[in-house]
């Protein structure tokens, strides 16, 4: 069976992955068919680049994605176009869905980029405010004598 994965490479401590069409019994970073892609998590967006034709004629012949690969290859909406064209649609739906999901993620981002500002303002407004400390009643001490027995 073919898998979509990743092949660890770079640095320790600072690693790279290809993203690469292998047989599931080779090793994780043994042999394999093609490289269709590259991913780099230390940046910040991660960097993802893939050859989409390659990537959905992998996946329209049977290769099975890995979760972490299944992810990248959604972020980049490749697994929509292909389940599109496993229902049998034209490439001008394909196209069209694919700019209407595109534009939807770029609201998304957006609004999620504003949560995080607003967040960080109301963290900001939080740690300038001085905190006020509580009115506290003056404790009086009542002689032992005059104190219960139990």
């Amino acid at each position: 069976m073919v898998k979509l994965r990743l092949r660890r490479m770079g640095r320790k401590k600072a690693p790279i992955y290809k993203i690469v069409a292998s047989d599931s019994r080779a090793r994780r970073d043994g042999r394999f068919i093609e490289s269709i892609g590259q991913y780099d998590p230390n940046l910040n967006p991660a960097k993802v680049e893939i050859l989409e034709d390659r990537a959905l004629y992998w996946l329209s012949t049977g290769a099975q994605p890995t979760v972490t690969v299944r992810n990248l290859l959604s972020n980049k909406g490749l697994m929509l176009k292909h389940h599109l064209g496993k229902k049998g649609a034209d490439e001008t739906k394909i196209t069209a869905e694919h700019s209407k999901w595109e534009s939807l993620q770029e609201s998304k981002l957006q609004r999620i980029h504003d949560k995080k500002l607003k967040r960080k303002e109301k963290k900001r407004k939080a740690a300038e405010k001085p905190v006020e400390a509580a009115p506290s009643a003056p404790v009086t001490e009542t002689p032992a004598a005059e104190q219960p027995a139990a």
